[in-house]
């Protein structure tokens, strides 16, 4: 995938992980679906009949929300924090 570079997912792991090399946790993982998610739906305003990138926008939305459904049990803080930072609805 270009339209992401090593830095810049670095930089998101940085950020939300609180290290570059924590790639597993919920806010990392999160936060880089987000930017995934935010790229295919740019990709898709432009190109309304690409059924391919459109099932793997569905699919990565509903992994995304499995994510942060796990991470709203284990600690609702996290959650709504995160929630904020990315500026998602829910």
């Amino acid at each position: 995938m270009n339209y992401l570079t090593i830095e810049e997912k670095k930089e998101i792991f940085k950020k939300y992980g609180k290290a570059e090399t924590n790639t597993g946790s919920y806010e990392s993982q999160v936060a880089l679906f987000t930017t995934r998610i935010k790229h295919l739906t740019a990709h898709l305003k432009e190109h309304k009949k690409d059924y391919s990138t459109e099932r793997a926008l569905l699919k990565m939305v509903g992994k995304r929300r499995r994510l942060l459904d796990k991470l709203k049990a284990i600690d609702i803080e996290r959650y709504r924090s995160l929630i904020a930072d990315l500026g998602l609805r829910r």
